[in-house]
């Protein structure tokens, strides 16, 4: 099917969250914002409410879960938010929120349930109609249900036969189980790197206009979302979070179908780009090696002057370049006169990779994988 990227990712903020908190600021008075602006988030809205407190000139204290994202803490910081961290999970963060605010005054700005900040993630619905005329469905992330619910009332509203579909990840996917009781059901929140949608329960208004407006939710695993990740990165030279990825990660798992006319064009909405550099690292290895490019071996060699030089020139022969090597001596079952090595190579996919193995076993090695 034609897909085309609507990447929010390139938001001022790195996410779309951008257009809900300024929506909202913009709909308050001066006396509104006496006492500054609050907010309970995992980083994203965070960032978001701090940049649209900036540009009224009114203080912003944001409330993040202690495992929240080390760049999403930063860039909020550096918005000139006061960063208070605590809990586990989102819904804890926000509810320490909720309560400051109740107690200093404070405007609490909701990440999701909040009809203001529900209009204005729905900008990107209206923009999507206008950039792409022959859309046939957008597939957009659903966390607490802010993004979906505002896109699908805008694109409904004027193109009802355009399909909404959401994406949730199956470590924390609350939706579906709450559309089938007809009322949020709460679910036990899993570590994911999707943790900007690690919402352990909808809201009550955006469960209702999920319900009304969205035609289909499915489900993502955490390794497609990591595949999703990888191939934005070096296909469309895009860095994207793992929330922001979910869409595309459906897509490449089969999990939405083309729209029925083939040259209507599918939609994932990159929801947000924000993202630890230490993660992206891993993902790419992880990629590596899953691609063949990145080969992971343990050799047994006897425990002589010169059987690691020749090990190695053998390899270097097979042309795999030597990223990596560690002496093991325990842990694994060895002769008195022999010792291990782990070698992590660089190869050119898994045909090379393989070819650099057998070269190995028929050189008379041990190799355990």
């Amino acid at each position: 099917m034609p897909i085309v990227l609507k990447a929010e990712s390139l938001q001022s903020t790195g996410s779309f969250k951008l257009r809900g908190a300024v929506n909202k600021l913009a709909s308050l008075a001066a006396g509104d914002l006496a006492h500054g602006v609050l907010c309970g988030s995992a980083g994203n809205h965070a960032q978001a409410v701090a940049y649209a407190a900036r540009s009224r000139g009114v203080p912003c204290e944001v409330f993040m879960p202690d495992g929240a994202s080390i760049a999403k803490v930063e860039a909020s910081k550096a918005l000139g938010a006061k960063v208070t961290l605590g809990g586990t999970t989102v819904d804890e963060a926000l509810g320490a929120a909720h309560a400051r605010a109740t107690a200093s005054g404070a405007c609490f700005v909701h990440p999701f349930d909040d009809p203001e900040v529900i209009a204005g993630q729905g900008t990107i619905g209206l923009e999507l109609l206008e950039q792409v005329p022959d859309i046939g469905q957008v597939v957009v992330p659903i966390g607490g249900g802010g993004l979906i619910s505002g896109i699908a009332i805008a694109i409904k509203a004027l193109r009802p036969d355009i399909r909404v579909v959401g994406v949730q990840v199956e470590a924390c996917a609350p939706v579906l189980q709450s559309l089938a009781a007809g009322t949020p059901e709460p679910v036990d929140s899993a570590r994911t790197i999707a943790d900007g949608i690690a919402v352990k329960r909808p809201g009550e208004l955006t469960l209702a206009l999920i319900s009304k407006f969205v035609d289909e939710v499915v489900l993502v695993n955490e390794d497609q979302v990591a595949e999703a990740m990888a191939f934005l990165m070096s296909t469309a030279k895009l860095v994207v979070e793992g929330a922001g990825a979910v869409g595309v990660a459906a897509l490449l798992a089969g999990k939405v179908a083309p729209p029925a006319d083939p040259d209507r064009v599918t939609v994932p909405v990159l929801s947000g780009g924000n993202v630890d550099s230490g993660l992206l690292a891993e993902i790419e290895r992880r990629n590596e090696t899953l691609a063949g490019r990145r080969l992971v071996i343990q050799v047994k060699i006897a425990d002589l002057p010169g059987r690691l030089a020749a090990l190695l020139a053998l390899i270097g022969n097979s042309g795999a370049n030597l990223l990596d090597v560690v002496h093991l001596r325990e842990g694994i079952e060895l002769h008195i006169r022999e010792t291990a090595v782990q070698l992590v190579l660089e190869t050119r996919g898994l045909e090379h990779a393989e070819q650099v193995r057998r070269a190995i076993l028929d050189a008379g090695y041990a190799v355990m994988d």
